[in-house]
């Protein structure tokens, strides 16, 4: 009786030490979705490293909004303030 050979055996395997048909799919599946993976970390950090002209330019538009919707909240609540103060002025002097 020989221990190696039997702790060596894995509950996959059949008594011959071949993969079921399934099994063989599983595992051919699991190596295509690893190869896609590289694929796909491969193309991000080429991305990461040279972002493209068009998505500067998106990002600049972006930034462009972004910075319009600021300045009107500081505006819209500077008016607020004011109108608080302008209410508040009225009211003590009557």
């Amino acid at each position: 009786m020989d221990v190696s050979t039997d702790s060596k055996r894995s509950p996959l395997t059949d008594g011959e030490g071949e993969l079921s048909p399934l099994e063989q799919e599983v595992l051919d599946e699991y190596a295509k979705l690893a190869g896609n993976l590289d694929n796909l970390s491969s193309i991000l950090a080429e991305l990461a490293a040279n972002p493209s002209a068009e998505i500067l330019d998106a990002l600049r538009g972006l930034e462009r909004k972004t910075t319009t919707v600021f300045t009107l909240l500081k505006a819209s609540v500077y008016s607020i303030v004011l109108q608080q103060e302008i209410f508040g002025e009225e009211g003590e002097g009557r």
